[in-house]
């Protein structure tokens, strides 16, 4: 490392790859134990780039919103661009600006409140063809009727019959992603034939542009406003004078919103279910308020009255935040905390580490929703906390998912208790989202309500 960069205490070298293999092993832990060791900003060594944790909410600030604009996508992200496009996940500078400004209005607060209908709609359907005294793979399920549910909202599609091959190619692309993390892939792409890891990418890939071309054909034939994302993103650019979107150009940011809308939701529900599982006396208190609402459906309007219920989604998301890391390049030399870290640099900022760290959240493995009161939010720094991540380029679909989660909280908790398959190992998987590695296989059981 240059003698003229001051760099922060961390890992110490070895050979080919520095500690790649072992980060790989076990992210998690990894990065966890690296923030116990050097403290708040530290060196990874974990290959040919320098590559930095930083975990502080002062310094994570710094980095997603002071001094954004002196950071781009990390290698992870620039490498999604292989089945992601060029996406709003994916995208940088002043077209990711223009992408996100002509995506925004799909996701407006009233636009929102809208969807609710068909989320429920959806939930209460799956609900109602489940069995009691039967096994069920809780986040498959949820993969399902989330990925119904961005579909129907977001490009008013019908993905009911092609659920199976689409949530096979989703899955395929999703575990890809680890694959190519692996330094040096980038010269795999281009050799005259296929390797495995990349084949199944690019199978996956081709079996999810015949829906989303599809979608956009179909809708570009009938030239309809329906008032969606799709309409809304084929009617503002030709507002602007520039001839429309190509069909390229849709493409990516269908796929990233299909895959981004619908991926970290089922995962936040899974782990929720996971944990109520094993919280009776939480679980009930959520029942005692999902139930002053009769037995009707609920509504938008009644999420005011349902913070409890948000407030569980909250904890588990603290606990397995779907989206568990952020990696962000230097594009020039930076100072923080009195290091200076080089350009070209990849900080990780990892939600999973954050959100377990003591200082913030006192006793952190124990699944506790008081901890999500206006009092106790208030103690603590804002980006001690941030599932979504932040800044510029905060999910753009953050209240979709509060309400998304909530909504089918109660939908599917208003008939059903979903407890653990006994001899179920629950594992982590840190792919591009948190997973449970053998999915979460539960067993539903009809609900007797008191009174």
């Amino acid at each position: 490392m240059s003698s003229t960069l001051h760099y922060p205490p961390g890992l110490s070298s070895k050979p080919l790859w520095g500690n790649f293999w072992l980060f790989r092993r076990d992210s998690i832990g990894f990065l966890t134990e690296a923030a116990k060791k050097y403290g708040d900003i530290c060196y990874l060594n974990l290959g040919p780039a320098e590559f930095f944790l930083v975990n502080h909410p002062d310094y994570i600030k710094e980095i997603l919103v002071t001094q954004q604009k002196n950071f781009g996508k990390g290698r992870g992200l620039q490498r999604a661009k292989l089945f992601l496009g060029e996406g709003l996940l994916t995208s940088e500078g002043e077209f990711h600006r223009r992408q996100r400004r002509l995506a925004q209005p799909a996701f407006h607060r009233q636009r929102i409140a809208s969807y609710g209908n068909v989320m429920v709609d959806y939930a209460e359907r799956m609900r109602d063809s489940w069995q009691s005294g039967t096994t069920i793979d809780i986040a498959d399920e949820m993969m399902k009727v989330t990925m119904f549910i961005v579909a129907k909202t977001l490009f008013d599609a019908n993905v009911e019959g092609q659920a199976s091959e689409i949530g096979q190619s989703l899955t395929a692309l999703v575990h890809a992603f680890n694959f190519i993390l692996i330094p040096f892939t980038e010269l795999l792409d281009k050799l005259p034939f296929p390797v495995p890891g990349l084949n199944r990418l690019q199978k996956a890939k081709e079996r999810l542009d015949v829906l989303i071309y599809q979608i956009i054909e179909d809708r570009r034939r009938s030239g309809e406003d329906r008032g969606d994302l799709l309409s809304m993103l084929l009617l503002a650019q030709d507002e602007e004078g520039t001839g429309g979107m190509t069909d390229l150009q849709l493409r990516d940011e269908l796929m990233t919103i299909f895959l981004a809308g619908h991926e970290t939701t089922a995962n936040a529900l899974t782990w929720t279910w996971y944990l109520l599982s094993q919280h009776p006396n939480i679980e009930a208190k959520m029942w005692t308020e999902i139930d002053a609402l009769g037995d009707r459906q609920p509504t938008a309007d009644d999420l005011p009255n349902l913070k409890y219920t948000e407030m569980v989604l909250a904890e588990s998301m603290r606990l397995y935040p779907p989206a568990w890391t952020i990696a962000r390049r230097a594009l020039t030399d930076f100072e923080i905390a009195g290091y200076t870290l080089p350009a070209n640099s990849i900080i990780f900022i990892s939600q999973f580490v954050t959100h377990h760290d003591e200082r913030f959240f006192p006793d952190p493995y124990k699944f506790d929703p008081m901890r999500w009161t206006q009092e106790e939010i208030a103690k603590r720094p804002k980006f001690s906390y941030y599932p979504f991540g932040g800044g510029a380029r905060v999910c753009i679909g953050e209240s979709f998912a509060w309400m998304e989660g909530v909504l089918l909280l109660v939908t599917f908790a208003q008939k059903w208790r979903l407890k653990l398959a006994p001899n179920h190992v629950v594992v982590p998987q840190t792919l591009i989202t948190l997973r449970p590695k053998y999915g979460m296989k539960m067993i539903v059981e009809q609900r007797i309500k008191k009174g």
